[in-house]
């Protein structure tokens, strides 16, 4: 039976908007050899069907139902401890879906959470209003720890970046739920019925995507074609188990 992969999206299949070469045959491969895979993205602006149709416009065939996002990892998360409760969201469509996906209302009127993602609306207001519920008491929660992520025209301020704004303001820490989280890698490979000694995960990062596959007992494939060089790997106490130039060199 071939391996099952969870795959990094950006920097991995695409950058931006533009497709990586080869992830094209690469996903082919694995649809015709009947290999169960998963795009597993620490982005949580877009829906699973809003991302399968852009990456259909950069030639990527690729379902709603085999990718999974940061934010419908802590929507799982949020049910498990506090069904049908309530969060106040920063955070585009990607996100607030998918917390009233599990029966969640949305409101700044004592939230049990505050979920921090990504959003492309920076508003003080806003801001000022997630800083005071924290300091309320509402649980600080954030999607991924990325304080980066690549672009077609270079990196843009990720979630992680927002959160460090929260943790100045209130002195508190998130709780973040996208990878290195073996937390969402778990939750991952129970969406996707399979086990890790049997799955190989493949990113671009390697304090993000690499280090979640070695916690989780998994094999790892790093891709150079994201924000990490060949002589980035050593600054690190753990390696992947391959190092490609592209998802065009994994032979399925």
């Amino acid at each position: 039976m071939p391996k099952n992969y969870l795959i990094d999206m950006d920097g991995v299949l695409v950058r931006g908007k533009a497709p990586i070469s080869g992830a094209d045959t690469f996903i082919a491969q694995l649809e015709e050899r009947g290999a169960k895979y998963l795009v597993l993205t620490n982005n949580p602006l877009w829906t699973p069907r809003d991302l399968s149709y852009r990456l259909s416009f950069s030639g990527l065939a690729i379902p709603p139902e085999r990718i999974f996002t940061s934010a419908l990892a802590t929507a799982r998360f949020l049910h498990s401890q506090r069904p049908n409760g309530t969060a106040y969201v920063i955070g585009e469509s990607g996100l607030t879906d998918a917390i009233h996906g599990i029966g969640y209302v949305i409101t700044d009127q004592h939230p049990d959470y505050v979920v921090v993602g990504e959003t492309d609306t920076y508003n003080f207001a806003v801001f000022t209003k997630a800083v005071r519920l924290i300091q309320e008491g509402a649980r600080f929660i954030a999607t991924n720890p990325d304080s980066s992520g690549p672009t077609e025209h270079g990196i843009v301020p990720a979630c992680g970046a927002l959160a460090a704004l929260f943790e100045a303001a209130t002195g508190k820490k998130p709780f973040f739920i996208g990878k290195p989280n073996p937390l969402m890698m778990r939750t991952a490979l129970n969406y996707l019925g399979v086990h890790s000694e049997d799955t190989i995960m493949v990113g671009d990062r390697m304090d993000t995507d690499i280090v979640a596959g070695v916690e989780s007992g998994m094999e790892t494939i790093l891709v150079l074609s994201g924000v990490t060089r060949r002589e980035d790997v050593d600054r690190y106490p753990y390696c992947p188990t391959w190092i490609l130039d592209s998802v065009a060199e994994i032979e399925v």
